[in-house]
């Protein structure tokens, strides 16, 4: 069993920066794996970044340049560092981890992004 607990979310302005957390807690080696998604109201939940097993990240187009994944494996904690922010990045953000063939998610953190 694994449980994800996403942190760091909240209201920023348009260009400011937030760092979000995604906490893994259970039977587990390593999170490389992880991967951000996020959700806006009326939209499909949609991959944003990604850490793999080798450590190489992957973004969606959007947030190329502005957002950072990162991974500490001795605190099974899995950042996304958010700069630049933009209004169309408000969403709630999730972290979603594979792990022996089960899908776990976090409960989502809220990131709202307006002036």
């Amino acid at each position: 069993q694994v449980q994800l607990v996403e942190s760091g979310g909240g209201l920023v302005q348009p260009g400011g920066s937030l760092r979000l957390s995604c906490a893994a807690s259970g039977s587990i080696s390593s999170i490389y794996g992880m991967q951000w998604y996020r959700q806006a109201p009326g939209k499909q939940r949609e991959l944003v970044a990604g850490i793999t097993s080798v450590g190489i990240t992957n973004y969606v187009d959007s947030v190329k340049g502005r957002f950072t994944i990162s991974g500490d494996n001795t605190k099974n904690t899995v950042y996304l560092q958010m700069n630049s922010l933009k209004p169309e990045d408000t969403a709630v953000y999730y972290c979603r981890f594979i792990h022996s063939g089960v899908m776990y998610w976090g409960q989502g953190t809220q990131v709202t992004v307006s002036s």
